[in-house]
């Protein structure tokens, strides 16, 4: 298990590393600059900002030293649009919101939608598979962007059961509804994963052999059916992690929760290109992370892979 470890860090340092140089060559040529706006600034203005932040350095100079500042202090660098402000700090401010709700989106997504998936394949054909799949139907139609007005309008204006905005880490009746809005899709489709995972678990020769020799139905399905069909909800879970707690635009947009996402498309379109490298390596790097645990993971699973 060590060697494959270290085979798959072998393969994801490198390519953080060429993540990082292509995001930067890319935003290079990106037509426009951070400071280049519908007012034009006058040349000398221009030239002595440039030369400030080192965007009048060689492209090669450039990247050099934005790999050494990330790699070795771990520095984006300053904000080019707040420049009493680093891309540390923005990301430090806002990365803890969006872990908050994220990371409780997900253990809420896996937790229901396992269970859900589990149910249904095992009580199959029956009312509580209807009803299973129905609630991962409804869920997956009602995607965040729907949800998130719907449960603003339901419990902030109608009922006034829950506030409609803001964020608050002591009291988490401000996390209810942007976890909601996060997790219901995410849920139905690992639902609808784990109910055809183990449905085509449940159907294979081991099972049929152990239920053969009298084993207890609890003990088939948690010793022997769960564990494969857990494999293909691993490979999905890794890039949903991500994307959950790295944000999502609209649960900040409509929840004003001040997290990372609505931060991204802000220096998307204010031109801020420090905060969107420095976002993009952050999603990149825990992209690449999570990929490399999910493989430990599954290795764990069926060390067939290992091999």
């Amino acid at each position: 298990m060590f060697a494959f470890i270290l085979r798959r860090l072998a393969v994801a340092i490198p390519t953080l590393l060429l993540l990082i140089i292509f995001s930067f060559i890319l935003m290079s040529v990106a037509p426009g600059g951070p400071f280049t706006g519908e007012r034009a600034l006058p040349p000398a203005v221009l030239a002595n900002l440039e030369a400030q932040y080192g965007l009048n350095d060689p492209l090669w100079l450039q990247i050099w030293n934005y790999l050494v500042a990330v790699v070795v202090h771990f520095d984006f660098g300053p904000s080019f649009v707040y420049p009493d402000r680093s891309v540390n700090q923005l990301i430090a401010n806002g990365f803890p919101v969006t872990l908050t709700y994220g990371g409780t989106s997900f253990v809420v997504a896996v937790v229901t939608g396992v269970a859900l998936g589990v149910a249904a394949a095992i009580w199959h054909n029956t009312w509580l598979d209807y009803l299973a799949v129905g609630i991962s139907i409804g869920a997956q139609v009602l995607p965040n962007f729907v949800m998130a007005p719907l449960l603003v309008l339901v419990f902030t204006l109608w009922y006034r059961l829950l506030p409609g905005g803001g964020w608050s880490f002591n009291d988490p009746s401000f996390w209810i509804m942007p976890v909601i809005a996060l997790s219901t899709s995410y849920m139905a489709s690992i639902a609808r994963i784990t109910r055809s995972s183990m449905l085509e678990v449940l159907g294979s020769n081991h099972i049929r052999t152990a239920r053969a020799k009298g084993m207890p139905e609890h003990r088939v399905i948690l010793r022997h059916a769960l564990k494969p069909a857990m494999l293909p909800v691993i490979s999905y879970l890794g890039p949903v992690f991500v994307s959950m707690i790295t944000g999502s635009v609209v649960i900040d947009i409509y929840f004003s929760t001040g997290g990372i996402g609505k931060a991204f498309v802000d220096s998307a379109l204010n031109r801020d290109y420090a905060v969107m490298m420095g976002v993009t390596i952050l999603i990149g790097a825990l992209t690449i992370l999570f990929n490399l645990i999910v493989d430990v993971l599954y290795a764990w699973i069926d060390p067939k892979i290992r091999y």
